[in-house]
C-alpha cells in the first residue's frame, strides 16, 4: 500500500518537473527546494551570467580590490566555520579519556565515522605563557619505554603565528643553530687568548737517597797506621718550583688573522641562526596549510559521500517502484564504494600531515596537533622587481658568501704566517731545596727574548695557503648561484601567488555553477528528461571544484609565505 502511494506520489512529481523544468530554464526561475530531495538547495540560474561577468572583471581590477572581491567570494563559497581565535591552552582529551588523557576501555577507534571532537580552548594567561604546556622534556635523550607513553590521548588547535612561535621554541634543529652560534664565541674567546701573556707554575716534591762516605788515617796499637772509610746513607726529601712567563711579541700577522677569522665565524653562525629560523618558518608554514588542506579534504569527501548515499537511496527506492534499473543501482553503489575509500585516504592524510606538524613543533609525544579554518592569509604590496631587490637586500645567504670569503682570506694569512718570523719574550724563575739538609736551597732566573724563523718547510705552507685561495673563489662562485636561485626563488613564488589569486576567483565561480549544476541535473532526472549518469558526473565535478578551491586558497598561502621566505620578509 505504501509503495503504491509512494509511486503516485512520484508520477506526479514527475509530470510536475516536466512542465515546470522547461520553463524555469527558458525565464532564469528558481524551482523551489522543497520540489527536490531536502538535502539540496537550488541556486537561480542569473548566477551562471553574474559569475561570468565576475570572470572579466578580475584582470581590470588592482591587487588590493582583486584580494578583497576574492576574500568576499572565498568566505560565500567554504561552509561557516567558528573562526574565533583560540590561545593555546591544555590538550584536548580524546573522547573516551579522562581529564588526564587516560583511556577507559582503550579500544576506541578514530574513523570517519567516529570523528575526533575538538572543542575551543580557554583563554587563559596569553597565547605565549600557555605555550609553555606544549614545550617537551627538558632531557633530549629521554625516550618513551611504554605504549602508553606514546599514545596520542589529546589535540591542541593553534594558529599559524602560535605553531611558528612554537616551532621557535622548540625546534631541535633551531636549538642546534644557537648552540653553534655559542661554540663560535667560545672559540673567538680562545683566538683573543693570544694577545694576553701566558703564566705557567709547576713544582717536583720527591724523596731521594743521600750516601755520604769519608775516609781518613787511624793510627794503630802497634805504632803504624792504617786506612779507614766510613759510609752513611740517608733518606733525603728534595722540593723545586718554577715560575714560567711567556708573550707572544711578534707572529708576523697570525694572531690577527686568527682573531679577525673567529670574529666573522660568529657572525656567520649568527646568520646561519637567522636563515633556520627562517626556513623554520617556512617548513611549519607549509606543513601547518598540508594539514589544513587535508581537514578540508575530509570535510568534501564526508559531504560527497552523504551525497553518494542519498543518491543511493533514492535510486534504490526508484527500483522498488518500478521507475527505476539495476543498472542505476550498481552505478549508485560503485559511487557510495569509492567515496568511502576517498574519504579513508583523505584520514590518512589528515593523520600523517597532524605527525608531520607535530614532530617539527616537537610538542609532547601523547599530543597532536590541528589547525584552524582556511582562510586567505593578506596581500602582497610589492612588485615582482620590488620584491626581487628586497630580497636582495634582505636574504642573509648572500650576506653569508661574503663572510665565508672573509674567512678564507683570514685563514690564508694565518698560513702564510707560518713562514715569517716569531718572536717571544720569556722569563722563569727556579728554586730548590733540600729540606732534610740545612744550607741546601738555591734558587735562579732566567729572561730574554726568543726569535725563530722556519726558511724552508718543503712548500706545505704555500700549499695551504693557496687552498684558501681556491675557497674565496669557491665563495664567489657560491654567491653568484645564490643570487640567481634567490631570484628565482621570488619570481617562482610571485607568480605561483598571482595564479593562485586568479584561480581562487575563478575556482569560486566554478563550485557555484557546479552546485547549480548538480541541482539541474537532480531536477532533470526526477523530471524524466536526465539520466542517472548525469547526476554522478554533477557530483564528481562538484566535488573537484571545490578541491580546486581548497587547494587554490590553500596555494595562495603557501606561496605567500614562499614569498615572504624568499625576500626574508618576516613578520
Amino acid at each position: 500500500m505504501q509503495q503504491g502511494m509512494y509511486f503516485q506520489w512520484l508520477v506526479r512529481l514527475k509530470w510536475g518537473m516536466a512542465i515546470a523544468l522547461p520553463f524555469s530554464i527558458i525565464t532564469g526561475w528558481s524551482i523551489p527546494a522543497e520540489a527536490t530531495s531536502n538535502s539540496h538547495q537550488l541556486v537561480q540560474t542569473s548566477l551562471v551570467p553574474e559569475s561570468a561577468e565576475k570572470l572579466k572583471k578580475a584582470n581590470s581590477l588592482s591587487p588590493e580590490e582583486t584580494f578583497a572581491a576574492v576574500s568576499t567570494s572565498v568566505s560565500q563559497a567554504i561552509p561557516a566555520e567558528s573562526t574565533e581565535p583560540l590561545d593555546a591552552g591544555p590538550f584536548i582529551p580524546l573522547p573516551g579519556s579522562d581529564a588526564n588523557g587516560d583511556r577507559d576501555d582503550g579500544s576506541q577507534q578514530i574513523s570517519p565515522s567516529n570523528p575526533v571532537t575538538r572543542p575551543p580552548l580557554e583563554q587563559e594567561n596569553g597565547a605565549s605563557d600557555s605555550l609553555q604546556r606544549l614545550e617537551p622534556e627538558p632531557n633530549p635523550l629521554l625516550i618513551q619505554t611504554r605504549p602508553e607513553e606514546v599514545e596520542i590521548i589529546g589535540i591542541q588547535p593553534l594558529s599559524l603565528e602560535e605553531a611558528i612561535e612554537l616551532a621557535y621554541r622548540n625546534n631541535p634543529d633551531l636549538q642546534v643553530a644557537l648552540l653553534e652560534l655559542e661554540q663560535s664565541q667560545a672559540a673567538l674567546r680562545e683566538a683573543q687568548a693570544d694577545y694576553l701573556p701566558t703564566f705557567a707554575v709547576n713544582g717536583t716534591l720527591q724523596g731521594q737517597n743521600i750516601t755520604q762516605s769519608s775516609s781518613s788515617l787511624v793510627p794503630t796499637p802497634d805504632g803504624g797506621v792504617t786506612f779507614q772509610s766510613n759510609t752513611s746513607e740517608e733518606l733525603g726529601v728534595a722540593l723545586s718550583a718554577q715560575l714560567d712567563v711567556a708573550y707572544n711579541l711578534y707572529s708576523s700577522g697570525r694572531r690577527a688573522a686568527s682573531v679577525r677569522a673567529a670574529e666573522e665565524q660568529v657572525r656567520l653562525n649568527g646568520l646561519e641562526v637567522e636563515r633556520r629560523q627562517e626556513e623554520l618558518r617556512l617548513n611549519t608554514a607549509n606543513e601547518y596549510y598540508d594539514l589544513q588542506a587535508a581537514i578540508e579534504t575530509i570535510r568534501i569527501s564526508q559531504a560527497f559521500l552523504e551525497e553518494a548515499e542519498r543518491n543511493l537511496r533514492d535510486t534504490r527506492l526508484r527500483e522498488e517502484v518500478g521507475v527505476g534499473t539495476r543498472f542505476d543501482v550498481l552505478r549508485a553503489e560503485v559511487q557510495v564504494a569509492n567515496a568511502r575509500q576517498d574519504l579513508v585516504n583523505s584520514e590518512r592524510a589528515r593523520q600523517v600531515a597532524e605527525r608531520s606538524l607535530a614532530r617539527r613543533l616537537n610538542v609532547p609525544p601523547s599530543l597532536s596537533i590541528t589547525t584552524l579554518p582556511v582562510q586567505l592569509s593578506g596581500s602582497w604590496p610589492l612588485t615582482l622587481e620590488e620584491s626581487i631587490i628586497a630580497a636582495y637586500q634582505n636574504r642573509v645567504e648572500l650576506e653569508q658568501q661574503l663572510i665565508q670569503r672573509d674567512i678564507n682570506e683570514q685563514l690564508r694569512r694565518v698560513e702564510l704566517a707560518a713562514l715569517g718570523p716569531q718572536v717571544d719574550l720569556f722569563a722563569n724563575y727556579q728554586v730548590s731545596d733540600t729540606l732534610t739538609q740545612d744550607g741546601r736551597f738555591s734558587d735562579d732566573y732566567q729572561l730574554g727574548v726568543r726569535a725563530s724563523w722556519t726558511l724552508f718547510e718543503g712548500g706545505a705552507a704555500q700549499a695551504r695557503a693557496r687552498q684558501r685561495e681556491l675557497d674565496i673563489a669557491i665563495s664567489g662562485q657560491n654567491f653568484e648561484e645564490t643570487r640567481n636561485t634567490i631570484r628565482l626563488a621570488v619570481e617562482s613564488a610571485y607568480y605561483t601567488l598571482t595564479s593562485n589569486l586568479t584561480n581562487i576567483d575563478t575556482a569560486t565561480i566554478a563550485v557555484e555553477q557546479a552546485q547549480e549544476a548538480l541541482d539541474l541535473a537532480i531536477l532533470r532526472f526526477d523530471a524524466g528528461v536526465g539520466t542517472q549518469l548525469d547526476i554522478l558526473n554533477a557530483q564528481s565535478e562538484l566535488t573537484d571544484a571545490e578541491v580546486n578551491l581548497v587547494q587554490a586558497i590553500v596555494g595562495y598561502n603557501r606561496s605567500l609565505v614562499e614569498l615572504e621566505r624568499a625576500t626574508s620578509d618576516i613578520p
